[in-house]
């Protein structure tokens, strides 16, 4: 075995791990995650630090809070000035490569990955830009809607199909590229993100992965509460996302579940690939497979759906750790994705002084192993739309409580309240633990500079949008490289070399 593991993160989108077979779904068909989490660790209590798709993959990368890189909404550019885990692990002798999604904002569309071997799915430009000066406005071109949900169903092939079948082809290729360089002598490990863009909406399926489900066997959201019984946060996103005036029938909201519970099987099947193109290279034993989501989806829960709010549906991710010394078993501390930055450096040997930039995390390694962690929390920033504020959430033991400034504060037991039905907050039994959460809130952020500072960054983006639409520079969509004069079999080539080079396994001597 080589000296440091591989690293394989195989990352879903806007998957609640409430909706997988390892985290109790008694419907749902996940065996390849079953099969992982049944020989690894399974993190009880993980989190994104941001419920919206590019902040939350932001911190991941780079291990810091989203209000301390400006990584506000899905039009917050990714500084290329930003040190981020493929970085760290190139620096420390891996090779390491992108497949799939990861939202990257801006010029730099690699943030230290040496290889990219798939575009984006979503643009990489400013388009998606909010506007706090009239945060109530809803955003129609590119915003969630319940047209999304009344057209859930079955399709032989989507934008979204495609784009993960090439995912899973183009990280499978690259692993055996791998092989075939280590077989020639590159006894480097590797360190590959594969991220996916199912169970996202649109919910969408394929009619292989929809039939393993019947319509009877569908659950209903546990918990709903009427517009009128939202807390303001959750009824500005209700608004925004049209629920609060555009009803589902029973109907649609199973259909949409249904094909939810389908795309999850879809991912799960791209897991199986992966971890058996990890067999057919012989690195199975050799590589840490962690498979975790940049956040969850309400999915009608609370009356809400998709994301974009602290509840758990919402905010809580799966997180699954196996391989060579992972023991087996669960971790019930909290922790989040700004964990995974230091966790990779403690597989790879490193340590902080490695470390270009002060980090938010903590390596979830010890967990892993089996020993205790004196830290117990996750911490969470909300500054994209629906809201005219920032949102803050810290997520310690049994409690998670959430702020924003011009809204009541909310307070849940999790352990004992997990559909936070109950908020205690006001509750005259919780308020020694309130109030040192609002303490700490208030020690622990500048809520108004932060709020200036995202303005700030709206009207500057948005005016740089106009102009890259009038035509100032060129678009950042990643264009994988390509170069055919050097694929497969060309006149400059020798048949039995390339034979040689490409068969793998390689025939013995």
């Amino acid at each position: 075995m080589q000296s440091k593991p591989n690293i394989l993160v195989i990352m879903a989108d806007q998957l609640a791990p409430h909706f997988t077979g390892c985290y109790g779904h008694g419907v749902v068909k996940t065996p390849h995650m079953d099969a992982l989490a049944a020989r690894g660790m399974r993190f009880e209590a993980a989190y994104c630090n941001s419920p919206l798709c590019a902040p939350s993959r932001f911190s991941f990368m780079s291990g810091q809070l989203i209000s301390r890189i400006a990584a506000y909404d899905n039009a917050s550019e990714f500084k290329a000035t930003v040190p981020t885990f493929a970085h760290y692990l190139k620096a420390l002798g891996y090779r390491t490569c992108l497949s799939g999604k990861m939202h990257f904002v801006g010029p730099d569309q690699k943030h230290g990955f040496e290889d990219r071997v798939t575009t984006d799915i979503y643009p990489a430009d400013f388009a998606w830009t909010p506007d706090w000066e009239a945060h109530d406005e809803r955003i129609d071109k590119w915003y969630h809607n319940m047209q999304t949900v009344k057209e859930s169903g079955i399709a032989n092939a989507t934008y979204q199909i495609d784009y993960d079948d090439e995912v899973e082809f183009a990280a499978k290729r690259w692993l055996f590229d791998y092989a075939r360089d280590k077989n020639m002598g590159n006894e480097a490990p590797f360190a590959m993100v594969a991220s996916f863009i199912h169970p996202h909406d649109p919910y969408v399926a394929r009619p292989e992965w929809w039939n393993l489900y019947s319509e009877d066997e569908i659950d209903m959201p546990e918990f709903v509460l009427e517009p009128d019984e939202q807390d303001p946060f959750a009824r500005r996103v209700m608004d925004g996302i049209e629920a609060s005036y555009i009803p589902l029938t029973d109907e649609e909201v199973r259909r949409a579940r249904h094909a939810y519970l389908a795309n999850v099987s879809y991912f799960d099947s791209k897991i199986g690939s992966l971890v058996k193109t990890l067999e057919e290279t012989d690195e199975l034993d050799n590589t840490i497979i962690i498979v975790t989501a940049d956040h969850g989806d309400m999915l009608g829960e609370r009356g809400l759906w998709f994301k974009m709010n602290f509840f758990e549906h919402s905010a809580r991710i799966p997180l699954i750790m196996a391989g060579p010394g992972i023991e087996t078993g669960t971790a019930s501390n909290a922790c989040s994705l700004v964990d995974m930055l230091p966790t990779f450096i403690d597989i790879a040997g490193g340590s902080e002084s490695d470390l270009g930039e002060p980090i938010d995390g903590r390596s979830l390694m010890p967990l892993a192993y089996g020993k205790n962690d004196t830290v117990d929390e996750a911490i969470g920033e909300y500054c994209a739309e629906m809201t005219p504020w920032p949102v803050f959430m810290i997520r310690r033991e049994n409690f998670k409580y959430i702020h924003c400034d011009p809204d009541p504060a909310q307070l849940y037991d999790i352990a004992n309240d997990p559909l936070e039905k109950v908020n205690l907050a006001s509750d005259p039994a919780y308020k020694e633990i309130a109030d040192k959460f609002a303490a700490e809130v208030a020690g622990r952020w500048d809520s108004a500079t932060l709020r200036d500072n995202i303005i700030k960054t709206q009207k500057s983006r948005r005016a740089l949008h106009a102009a890259m639409e009038a035509g100032a520079g060129e678009a950042w969509d990643y264009n994988p490289p390509s170069d055919a004069t050097q694929q497969y079999v060309r006149n400059h080539m020798d048949w039995a070399v390339a034979d040689a080079r490409f068969r793998y396994p390689p025939v013995k001597d």
